[in-house]
C-alpha cells in the first residue's frame, strides 16, 4: 500500500548524491536510495499512480524510502516517471507513434526515464522496470516474488516498445484481480481496472447481443419478420434475426445508440449472434449467404450498415461482431468497415495441437482468410475445459505458438477464456500469468514462461510440478485425443497409469515443501485435479488399478479423499468444478454411488 509517509511530493529536490556521468544508473546502495522519482504534480492519475508504485516497491527490494518530487530544481540522478517529467531531462521527449500503451525505458547520464503512452504507457513502463531489471514477479492476486537488492545497479539501455495487440484479456477468475491485471497488462472488460490503472477497453454489450438489442419479448408478436425464418415459420427459439429487414434494423440502431448515450465510456459495443445457430432462412438472407459463400456475408453487411449508421455521433466506437459457428468461414465479397472489429472464435480445435498441426487446418485457413479482410481482427479463444475446470487439461505446450501464430496473422485483440467462474481451476494461475506474458510479447516462449513460472510459484517443489505436466501432457499427444474445451472425463490420456504416474511426482512435491505451509498449500491445490478426476472415476479406476495389477495410489476410502478434496477446495474458495453449476455435483453423486 502506497504510504505518504515514506513518499514526499514536494516541488524543489535537494542534492542527496554528487552529480556525475556513470556508465549505470545507481538506483539504490546498501540499503540507501541514491535517486529521487520526479513526476508532474499535475500528471494525470495512472502517472501519479506509477510513481507511487515505483517508490513503494523499490522500498520493498531495497529497504531504502524513496522520495518523490515534481521539478528538479538542483542537479542528481533521478528517476523521471511519465512524458512531462522526461523533458526535464530530455526537452525533446516524444510519445509519437506509442499510442495508448507504448512504453519508454531509457538512462539519460546518471537518470532514469520510465514513460509511455496515455493513458497506460508509463504504468506499464514502471512494471517492465521492475519485472525485467529489478526481478518483481505477480504470480497471482495474492502471490508474488518481490526481491531483496539492497543494491541496484542498471545498466545503459535504451527500450522503445509498442505491444502488438490491442486487447489483451486473460479471461481466468484470478486474473480479473484490478492489481494483478494492471501489473501483468491486461485491459480486458472485465479486469477490474480503475482510473489509477489507466482504465480499460470498455464494451457496449459484450457477446451475444442480438436478443438484448431487438428482445423477443417486445418485438416478435407485432414484428415476426424481425427474426429468423426456420423451415418456412419465423421463430424465436434457438433463433437470430433477420439481417435483411431494414426496420429491423432501424430499431436495433436506434437502441444501440440508447445505450452508447448511457455508457459514454464504451469503446466498442457488440453486435453479434446468439450463442447458437439459427440464422434466418428467407429467401432474401439465402441469397445472399449463397452470394458470399458463408453467411458471415451477410452478417458483415449487416453490422457494415450498422457500423456506418452510427459512425456520426460516436466516431469513437467500433462495432464488434463475431466469427462463430456457423459465420466462422470469411465471406466471399464483403469486407468490415474500418470501424468493425471481426472476432474469430476456435471453439472448434484441438487444444492439444498447435494451429500449424493438420488437425486445426480449417480453423487456420478461415484464420488466414480472416487475417486478409480485416483491420482489427480478435480472437475469442478457448484455454480451459468447460465440462470439468479441475480436470487435467494439457494445454500448455500450445499457448505460445498459438498465440504468436494470431500476432502473425493480423490479429490486433486475444480474448484468452479460461475458468472465469471461480478460483481452482486446474493450473488457473500458471495459465493466466503466461497468457498474459504472451499477449503483451507474443514473441516470447511459452514453454520458458511456463517453466519461469512453476520455478519461482513452487519453489523446491518445481522439478516434481515439472514431471507431472510432462506426464500428463505426452499422455494426451500419445493417446489420440481431441483435447477439446468440453472434454469428456473418460478420455484416454485420463488412464489410471497416467494419473497414478502423475500423482506420485504431486506427492514428491508436497514432500519437498513439507515445512513450507504456503508453498504446500499450493502444491495441495495442483493435487486437486486427479483427486477429482479419481473421486468421478473410482469405479473404473478400480477396475484398471486390478488388471493392471498395480498399487491402488491413495486411499481406498473415496469419502476420505472427497473429504480431503473438500478440505483444500474450500480454503481455496472454490464454488464450482464446471462453467454452469455451482458446487461440485458430480463429485457429489460419485461419492453416493460409490460409499
Amino acid at each position: 500500500m502506497f504510504s505518504a509517509r515514506r513518499i514526499l511530493f514536494v516541488s524543489v529536490i535537494l542534492a542527496t548524491c554528487a552529480s556525475q556521468a556513470l556508465p549505470a544508473v545507481t538506483i539504490a546502495k546498501d540499503g540507501r536510495a541514491t535517486v529521487i522519482i520526479v513526476v508532474r504534480g499535475d500528471a494525470p492519475e495512472p502517472e501519479r499512480y506509477a510513481a507511487q508504485e515505483l517508490a513503494n516497491l523499490l522500498e520493498q527490494v531495497t529497504g531504502a524510502g524513496f522520495m518523490a518530487v515534481t521539478e528538479v530544481v538542483k542537479p542528481g540522478p533521478c528517476i523521471f516517471v511519465g512524458p512531462d517529467a522526461a523533458r526535464q531531462v530530455d526537452p525533446q521527449f516524444s510519445t509519437g507513434g506509442l499510442g495508448a500503451e507504448g512504453i519508454v525505458i531509457r538512462t539519460v547520464g546518471d537518470s532514469l526515464i520510465l514513460a509511455g503512452g496515455r493513458p497506460r504507457g508509463t504504468l506499464y513502463a514502471v512494471y517492465t522496470f521492475l519485472e525485467d531489471q529489478v526481478g518483481c514477479r505477480w504470480w497471482s492476486s495474492t502471490e508474488s516474488t518481490i526481491p531483496r537488492k539492497p543494491t541496484i545497479v542498471i545498466e545503459e539501455m535504451n527500450i522503445r516498445y509498442v505491444p502488438p495487440l490491442e486487447y489483451r484479456s486473460p479471461f481466468w477468475f484470478d486474473a480479473f484481480d484490478g492489481d494483478w491485471a494492471a501489473r501483468n497488462k491486461a485491459n480486458g472488460q472485465s479486469h477490474r481496472l480503475e482510473a489509477k490503472h489507466g482504465g480499460k477497453h470498455i464494451y457496449e454489450g459484450f457477446v451475444h447481443t442480438f436478443y438484448p438489442l431487438i428482445p423477443p419479448d417486445k418485438y416478435f408478436a407485432e414484428h415476426p419478420e424481425w427474426f429468423s425464418e426456420i423451415k418456412g415459420k419465423r421463430t424465436t427459439e434457438h433463433a437470430q434475426l433477420c439481417l435483411t429487414n431494414e426496420d429491423m434494423r432501424k430499431e436495433l440502431v436506434k437502441n444501440l445508440k440508447e445505450r452508447l448515450r448511457n455508457n459514454p465510456a464504451a469503446t466498442i459495443a457488440s453486435v453479434s449472434q446468439n450463442d447458437w445457430h439459427g440464422n434466418c432462412q428467407c429467401k432474401d438472407c439465402a441469397a445472399i449467404e449463397q452470394e458470399e459463400e458463408s453467411p458471415a456475408g451477410l452478417m458483415l453487411r449487416f453490422v457494415n450498415a450498422v457500423a456506418a449508421d452510427i459512425e456520426q455521433e460516436f466516431p469513437n466506437v467500433a462495432l464488434s461482431t463475431l466469427a462463430y459457428q456457423y459465420t466462422r468461414k470469411p465471406p466471399k465479397i464483403t469486407k468490415p468497415r474500418s470501424n468493425v472489429i471481426v472476432q474469430l472464435c476456435s471453439i472448434e480445435c484441438s487444444f492439444c495441437k498447435p494451429l500449424a498441426d493438420e488437425r486445426n487446418q480449417a480453423f487456420r485457413d478461415d484464420l488466414v482468410g480472416w487475417s486478409k479482410i480485416s483491420e482489427r481482427l480478435y480472437i475469442w479463444d478457448y484455454t480451459t475445459n468447460f465440462r470439468h475446470h479441475i480436470m487435467p487439461h494439457p494445454n500448455l505446450r500450445v499457448l505460445g505458438p498459438n498465440v504468436k501464430f494470431f500476432a502473425d496473422h493480423n490479429v490486433t485483440g486475444i480474448f484468452e477464456q479460461g475458468a472465469y467462474g471461480s478460483s481452482g481451476a486446474e493450473m488457473a494461475e500458471l495459465r493466466a500469468w503466461v497468457l498474459a506474458k504472451l499477449l503483451w510479447d507474443p514473441t516470447r516462449d511459452g514453454e520458458a514462461l511456463t517453466k519461469e513460472f512453476i520455478e519461482g510459484y513452487y519453489g523446491p517443489a518445481a522439478p516434481h510440478i515439472k514431471a507431472y505436466l510432462k506426464v500428463t501432457h505426452d499422455a494426451v499427444e500419445a493417446s489420440g485425443d481431441w483435447l477439446g474445451c468440453f472434454e469428456q472425463h473418460t478420455a484416454r490420456y485420463l488412464s489410471f497409469d497416467n494419473l497414478a504416474r502423475g500423482w506420485q511426482h504431486l506427492k514428491a512435491a508436497e514432500q519437498a515443501v513439507a515445512d513450507n505451509p504456503d508453498l504446500r498449500f499450493r502444491i495441495q491445490v495442483a493435487q486437486l485435479p486427479v483427486m477429482y478426476t479419481f473421486i468421478i472415476r473410482w469405479k473404473q479406476m478400480h477396475e484398471d488399478a486390478k488388471t493392471a495389477g498395480a498399487e491402488w495410489p491413495m486411499s481406498d476410502s473415496i469419502k476420505e479423499i472427497y473429504d480431503q478434496f473438500m478440505a483444500i477446495a474450500r480454503k481455496k474458495n472454490i464454488t464450482r468444478v464446471n462453467e454452469w453449476q455451482d458446487g461440485f455435483v458430480a463429485m457429489d453423486k460419485a461419492l453416493a454411488e460409490n460409499q
